[in-house]
Order: structure tokens, then C-alpha cells, then sequence
């Protein structure tokens, strides 16, 4: 009994944690932004780049330099995947953009160039753009039937919208600013401005009893609820409740509880770039570079939020929402399930299994970093403390590859836009490549020869083309006439 208290008592304060640091800056625009793809930006905008038909060499260069701008993790990036699939993108760009954003990114390749040094940064950025459009290939071409069903579905769907009004570009641009400005840990943004000391006393004390309810432990990977990060869970079940209300109908026009969602989202974000810390003086309130970065691109939000027509505005609102409620649920339940099965997992298992450049180790690197999720740029600093506790650099890799993008929520979320099929299919993809990624790193780090290694690479990558051409002709041949 107390050993399932435990699991129970992990798993909600792994959710309360996440939903603390996670949803709201990162997240929530991450949903708005979805809706504006689906709603406001017609197809050919996005096949141009991204559709099935579009060159291989136009369309996956296209999608990883799109990922490459965003510093977001496997959750976040979800809706923004789900956005262009349903838009019309192809799933095998749409796979490299999922793939390549969380774990190839500017920010977190300079993270990782800094905390690791620059040849495994190198190594990292190699093999996730190598392996991201190989992942995305293969997609392709295991479910190139599927995809041309799906382009003729958005056809359908999408085939009115001719061209991106003005507040339509502008609204999307101040959002992906909004979620640039919430997520970057750079200076200005992360600078104090000026401080303000609240008398509240308790607030210290609040502080003490959210830390025994749920505990901070780095190595672990709980990061506690902070007292800024109770108000903001507060703020969010505030959200969730006036949503219901202001956006389940807003296709028959917006009420005042649409009105009411929208100012409580615009105040939690803002509250979220504050920065409030309990002392025994009271609650000192920090103003941030990004307290103000956040406020300047919700006024710019607001301003284009007017000038879309009625219809428009409806229609994207409604979108968002339908992203919420079809992927928000799934992150919850993975949330909640990863935080009881870390309360069985320990570090010291993936130290003592991960020490040598094997298929094993590599595999249980990749495991770890399933089950283990670490939000984004923070799986660096763990993979720092592993290599210190002797893991090979090769695993250490591995689990670079997959941390960022496969977590049990992510992967539950990526069923509910794709279906079990394709989802399983990539999971299985990430999982390989990863490993192959890891040996190969670990096989140049124990003294390889270059060219030994590019040809061990190469002769892969042909065995699985080969493969992939071999399965296409399959089911082509079984395809009815």
C-alpha cells in the first residue's frame, strides 16, 4: 500500500510540476500557433515548402531549418507538427520537423557545444539532420498511400483559402515571438530590471510545504512546485474552467467567457515571465527583460486579434481549442504515468549499464531517456553529470537523440494526430537511429578511423534504402488497380 502511495504521490507531483514550468510560455502559444496554421494559412503555403510533392531536397532541408529555430521540447512541439500535417505538409517533412526541432535546435546545439564541448555538438547536429530526413524518408515511404489520402483530404478541406491577409501574418509572427520570448534563456531577456519586495510573510513558508509535497531532486529529474509555480497551476485551472464556456461554441460567435480565457491566458503568461521568490522578508517580485519581451508581444497579439474579420478570428480560436482537447488530455495521463515509473527507475542503473559503447548500453540510453524526460536544454546538464559518473560517450549520445524527442506523453499525443500505426513506426525509427547514432559516436570516440566510420554509415544507410524501395515496390504491387 505505501508502495503505491508512493507512485500515486509521483506521478501527481510530476504532473503539478510540469504544469508549473511547461505549459504555460512553451505550450500555450505552441497551441495558438497551431490554430493559426490551420485556420489562417492556406495550403499552398505550406506544400510549397513542406507537401508531399514537393522535392526532397526542398522539402527536408525546408522542415529541419524550420525546427532549427525553435527551442522547444518533445510536448511543445506536438501541436506546432499537428499544425502543418493538417495543413497539408507531407508526413515525411512533417516527421524531420518533429524530429529535428527538439533535439536540434540553435539553442540547444550551443548548449550542448558549451557544457560538452564542441565535438559533440558537432556530432549531435550531424546525425540529427542525417538521421531526422532518414527518419522522415522512411515515413514517407512506409505510408506514402496514407499521404496522398491525407493531401487529398486537406484539399478538401482547405481548398477556399487563397491567400494570408495581413493580420493573419501578423498575428502568427507575434506569436511565434511570444513563444521566442517566453523560452529563450538569453540575455536581455533573462535580466532583472527591478525588484519589489511583498509583504508576505507566509509566502516562505508556502514555499517549505510545496517542497515536502512534492520534492526537488535535479538527479532524478522532479523539479519540485515552486511558489510562482502554484499560482500559475491556480491561473491555468482558472483557464481550463472559463474555456469550457468561451470556446466550445465559439464558432457561433465569440461571449464573454471567450473574452475572459483570453485576458486570464494573457495575465498567466505574464505573471509566468515575472520572476517571484519567497524569502524571510516577504515575496520579492523581479520584473524581467521578459516580463516586458512577453507584454510587447501580447499587445501585438491583441492589436491583430482585432483587425482579423470575425470569421477568421472564430476560426482559429476554434482550432486551438481543438488541438487542446485532443492532445492536452494524452500529455496529462504521460505526465502523470512518467512520474511513477521514475519513482522504480534509478540513475545509478543507467550508469552502471551505460559505461561501454555496446548495442545494450546504447538501447538502455535510449530508454532512459523515454521514461526519464527532462525538459528542454536541462537534459544537457544531466548528460553532463552521466558522463562524469562514467557513462560512454557513445550511450550519452543515444540518449541525447532520444530525449528530446520521444517522451511517453509525446508519444501519446503524436497518436491522437497520426494514429497508432505511423506513431509506432516513428518511435521504432527514433529508437534505431539513435543507437546507431550512439555507436557510431562511441565507435570515433575509441579511436575509428573516419573513413572506417563513413562507410559503416554509408553501408546503413543503403541496406535501408534498399529496404524502403524493396517495401514501396511491395505495396505498390499489392495496391488494387
Amino acid at each position: 500500500m505505501d508502495y503505491l502511495l508512493q507512485l500515486l504521490k509521483g506521478g501527481t507531483g510530476n504532473l503539478a510540476a510540469y504544469l508549473a514550468a511547461h505549459v504555460l510560455l512553451c505550450l500555450l502559444p505552441a497551441f495558438f500557433i497551431a490554430g493559426a496554421m490551420a485556420a489562417l494559412i492556406p495550403k499552398a503555403s505550406i506544400t510549397r515548402w513542406l507537401g508531399r510533392n514537393t522535392p526532397v531536397y526542398v522539402s527536408y532541408p525546408a522542415a529541419a531549418a524550420a525546427g532549427s529555430l525553435l527551442a522547444v521540447c518533445s510536448c511543445t512541439i506536438v501541436p506546432l507538427f499537428a499544425g502543418i500535417y493538417r495543413k497539408g505538409a507531407g508526413i515525411g517533412p512533417a516527421i524531420t520537423f518533429l524530429f529535428f526541432a527538439p533535439a536540434g535546435n540553435i539553442m540547444a546545439l550551443a548548449y550542448t557545444g558549451s557544457i560538452l564541448g564542441l565535438e559533440f555538438a558537432t556530432a549531435r547536429f550531424i546525425l540529427c539532420l542525417l538521421f531526422g530526413m532518414g527518419i522522415g524518408l522512411l515515413m514517407a515511404m512506409l505510408f506514402w498511400r496514407d499521404d496522398a489520402n491525407h493531401d487529398a483530404q486537406t484539399d478538401t478541406l482547405f481548398a477556399e483559402n487563397a491567400s494570408v491577409g495581413s493580420a493573419a501574418t501578423g498575428l502568427l509572427l507575434s506569436m511565434v515571438a511570444l513563444l521566442i520570448a517566453g523560452t529563450l534563456k538569453l540575455w536581455p531577456l533573462t535580466s532583472t530590471l527591478s525588484t519589489i519586495t511583498l509583504p508576505l510573510a507566509w509566502a516562505q513558508d508556502w514555499q517549505s510545504t510545496l517542497f515536502q509535497w512534492v520534492p526537488y531532486d535535479a538527479a532524478k529529474g522532479e523539479e519540485g512546485v515552486t511558489f510562482q509555480g502554484s499560482v500559475l497551476i491556480l491561473l491555468l485551472l482558472l483557464i481550463a474552467t472559463t474555456a469550457w464556456k468561451g470556446l466550445e461554441n465559439i464558432i457561433e460567435g465569440a461571449n464573454r467567457w471567450t473574452w475572459i480565457t483570453l485576458g486570464l491566458t494573457a495575465a498567466t503568461l505574464l505573471v509566468a515571465a515575472l520572476r517571484l521568490t519567497p524569502s524571510v522578508q516577504g515575496l520579492e517580485l523581479a520584473l524581467t527583460g521578459r516580463f516586458f519581451g512577453v507584454g510587447l508581444c501580447l499587445w501585438a497579439v491583441w492589436h491583430y486579434l482585432h483587425a482579423l474579420e470575425a470569421d477568421d478570428r472564430q476560426a482559429w480560436l476554434w482550432e486551438a481549442w481543438r488541438f487542446v482537447k485532443q492532445i492536452f488530455g494524452l500529455l496529462v495521463i504521460g505526465v502523470f504515468i512518467v512520474g511513477m515509473v521514475r519513482q522504480t527507475i534509478q540513475p545509478e542503473w543507467i550508469e552502471s549499464l551505460a559505461g561501454s559503447n555496446t548495442v545494450t548500453a546504447n538501447a538502455v540510453a535510449v530508454l532512459f531517456g523515454v521514461f526519464m524526460y527532462f525538459p528542454t536544454l536541462v537534459e544537457v546538464p544531466v548528460a553532463k553529470m552521466f558522463l562524469d559518473f562514467g557513462m560512454h560517450p557513445g550511450p550519452l549520445l543515444a540518449y541525447l537523440m532520444a530525449d528530446p524527442e520521444l517522451s511517453l506523453q509525446s508519444i501519446l499525443m503524436v497518436i491522437a494526430v497520426i494514429g497508432r500505426q505511423k506513431t509506432f513506426a516513428y518511435v521504432g525509427g527514433v529508437a534505431i537511429f539513435s543507437v546507431v547514432a550512439g555507436l557510431s559516436y562511441g565507435a570515433w570516440v575509441d579511436g575509428m578511423a573516419w573513413q572506417t566510420l563513413a562507410l559503416g554509415l554509408a553501408t546503413f544507410m543503403a541496406m535501408l534504402a534498399g529496404l524502403l524501395v524493396w517495401l514501396h515496390r511491395l505495396q505498390i504491387a499489392r495496391s488494387p488497380l
